[in-house]
């Protein structure tokens, strides 16, 4: 299964990746998530074996910065929806477990306040979520950039090398035009 994802040894072992054979998450890859402190905070468990739900995840608080242990909040930051996608985005990429990310959560609060350029690579068919978010950002004084994903279906089919040169393509989002445009729309 991580094969076909294009995902290596490195990425194994960077995001520590393990599996279950048995119990509750058998048939599931396990990614596990560290707060500051290095203490485990919360998992992803995604089928390998095709069972109904892909995901099964902990019944957990998710208001959480995945991986915040290994954030660097004096480099630029990429949010993308899942894991996955993170793993394309390499470096410094935090997933928001979803599509939304609300000003009174965890992340939105540490990027606000440690002023960290942001970066936003969201599926495409989470345009509106990602417009959304733009906006709170806007309004919080945040420096966002708006990576296009618009010839991909999902984040994480891309090879980190196409993700990277999104990225490299993705200019500053103007305030002033941003809202204007959206008056337009």
């Amino acid at each position: 299964y991580l094969r076909s994802r294009d995902i290596n040894k490195k990425d194994i072992l960077r995001w520590k990746m393990g599996y279950c054979a048995e119990g509750r998450y058998s048939g599931r890859i396990i990614i596990p998530s560290f707060n500051n402190s290095g203490d485990a905070n919360y998992f992803i468990a995604r089928s390998y074996v095709g069972h109904k739900r892909k995901y099964l995840n902990p019944p957990a608080e998710k208001d959480i910065i995945f991986n915040e242990l290994y954030v660097d909040w004096d480099e630029p930051i990429t949010l993308v929806e899942g894991v996955f996608d993170a793993i394309v985005a390499g470096e410094n990429a935090i997933p928001i477990l979803g599509s939304t990310l609300r000003p009174q959560s965890r992340l939105f609060q540490a990027l606000a306040i440690n002023d960290t350029p942001v970066y936003i690579g969201l599926d495409q068919d989470a345009e509106k979520k990602a417009s959304w978010m733009i906006k709170k950002m806007i309004e919080y004084d945040m420096e966002v950039y708006k990576i296009d994903t618009s010839a991909v279906e999902d984040v994480g089919s891309m090879t980190p090398r196409q993700f990277e040169n999104a990225k490299d393509r993705a200019q500053p989002i103007d305030p002033d035009y941003f809202f204007f445009d959206k008056l337009l729309n």
